[in-house]
């Protein structure tokens, strides 16, 4: 069955054929142009060869400075303060999340007529934070630790008591307004 369909689609197509000679000088350049392909297809190798060995180069770089950045990290001043005083860093996470709280309730009240004083008590508490920052310095330095880690509880208590009698003027404001409003 398929020599029919074979035989016949050769019949159908008889005359079709080309058969003339090709003209003169074809097969070198046939040969020409099989030589420029030859020398193409090899060019894009040597090419991927050189990125392959640049990409493997530059990755194992970036391996080494990986490693260098981890293990040369200075440790940061909590952390030193944390190998001097576990107590400290105890304490100090403990305040921490306490003046966190008290922040987000003081920004929570934020008001056109509560701006002042929540701003005002912002500068007070960077300031504060400040003088934290040059006793645990002054700590790492070797100074009296008993005094130094007293001043820097009662750092943290200054800030807390702060935050507290800032949210009690803002709670009194509101209660002001609002008598003022009913009335």
């Amino acid at each position: 069955m398929e020599k029919d369909n074979i035989e016949q689609l050769f019949e159908n197509l008889k005359g079709s054929f080309d058969t003339q000679a090709p003209e003169y000088g074809h097969e070198d350049r046939f040969l020409e142009k099989m030589n420029l392909g030859n020398k193409g297809a090899t060019s894009p190798i040597k090419k991927i060869a050189w990125w392959k060995g640049v990409s493997i180069a530059a990755s194992v770089a970036v391996l080494i400075a990986v490693s260098i950045g981890f293990f040369n990290q200075n440790p940061s001043i909590e952390q030193q303060v944390a190998k001097v005083s576990p107590e400290v860093a105890n304490s100090q996470f403990y305040f921490a999340s306490l003046i966190e709280d008290q922040l987000k309730e003081l920004q929570a009240e934020s008001s056109p007529e509560t701006q002042k004083i929540i701003f005002d008590t912002m500068l007070q508490l960077k300031n504060l934070k400040t003088a934290y920052g040059r006793l645990e310095k002054e700590l790492l330095n070797g100074g009296n630790s008993k005094l130094l880690l007293s001043a820097m509880i009662i750092n943290f208590q200054t800030r807390i008591d702060l935050l507290h009698d800032v949210l009690e003027q803002i709670e009194t404001i509101k209660n002001y307004n609002d008598a003022n409003y009913t009335l």
